[in-house]
């Protein structure tokens, strides 16, 4: 990975409308951000515990339609020293979720010039599928270097062995496919996982920290050199959650405590300025946290071309 060869804007491919990759730099870290492509989902899992006329109004001011609209899937790419780590994998390839616009990553990473073999190290956030499904693509893992190390929180493990659905809200069917992608993801990568309990520094400048929240092994990913800091937030933050950072997302297994996670995570970013890149946040989803009252606001940061 070479950020000359990953403009910070980069020139879309023929058959794609938008551009796919931008290009962050940390310090000495090379941050690589790859849209995996966009999950069309109800409307309702932004906030289930609110009524839905709030809900309604506040997808009316963000100019959202009212029924569905479409997630960003954004997954990172980090050199650092001479190591190349994934951080998520994306959704995958399943025929059966019929959803032709995701599981863009592994031709994406293709596109901007990283070959597999090259990848030394896979953090994954946590075990949902739109975040291990990549791994599964089939021929994905035959391209993979023996010695990958899949760095993931021991809980999140542990988790998935017996997973407990009764606090989310999902359209049906996701129970099954989430829980049917975390086992065999466990299954076909067992020899290559290293779990950590808290925290791990995978790469100088790169630690994986978990927060728990939105499953029990859920981490997030912090960078520092050079003075310079961003934090992969994975799915600590969603798009309503800095308005309304106490409204439950339908994929959260404890949404009480998720909130209380995404509260301190973005108390935390607005106090040290430092940079925020987030699965489900507007690709290229870069940016930082601002205190707006009680609550917080998102500011985007401007293209560098």
């Amino acid at each position: 990975m070479n950020l000359n060869n990953a403009p910070r804007a980069d020139t879309a491919a023929p058959e794609e409308l938008v551009p796919s990759r931008y290009a962050v730099r940390i310090g000495d870290i090379e941050v690589l951000v790859i849209s995996d492509g966009v999950l069309p989902l109800p409307t309702k899992m932004l906030g289930h515990n609110v009524d839905p006329a709030v809900r309604a109004a506040w997808l009316d001011n963000m100019f959202l339609p009212a029924d569905a609209f479409d997630w960003s899937l954004n997954a990172v790419v980090v050199r650092s020293g001479d190591q190349i780590i994934l951080v998520d994998a994306g959704l995958g390839l399943d025929p059966d979720l019929n959803l032709p616009r995701a599981g863009q990553l592994v031709r994406r990473l293709a596109g901007a010039g990283i070959d597999l073999a090259t990848v030394t190290d896979v953090i994954l956030t946590h075990m949902h599928m739109d975040h291990v499904g990549g791994l599964l693509v089939e021929g994905v893992k035959e391209r993979l270097r023996p010695d990958l190390r899949i760095h993931v929180a021991a809980a999140e493990i542990s988790f998935w062995e017996a997973p407990d659905f009764t606090h989310v809200n999902m359209p049906a069917g996701f129970p099954d496919a989430l829980r049917a992608t975390a086992k065999r993801f466990a299954q076909e990568y067992h020899s290559q996982l290293r779990a950590f309990d808290e925290e791990r520094e995978v790469a100088p400048g790169v630690v994986v920290h978990r927060t728990g929240g939105h499953t029990p092994g859920h981490s997030v990913v912090r960078l520092a050199s050079g003075g310079e800091r961003l934090t992969f937030a994975g799915d600590a933050v969603f798009t309503v959650g800095f308005e309304h950072p106490d409204w439950y997302n339908g994929f959260e297994h404890d949404p009480e405590e998720a909130a209380r996670v995404r509260v301190r995570l973005l108390t935390e970013l607005a106090d040290t300025g430092e940079q925020l890149v987030a699965t489900h946040l507007p690709f290229p989803s870069v940016g930082r946290v601002a205190r707006d009252g009680d609550a917080f606001r998102w500011v985007a940061a401007f293209w560098d071309y």
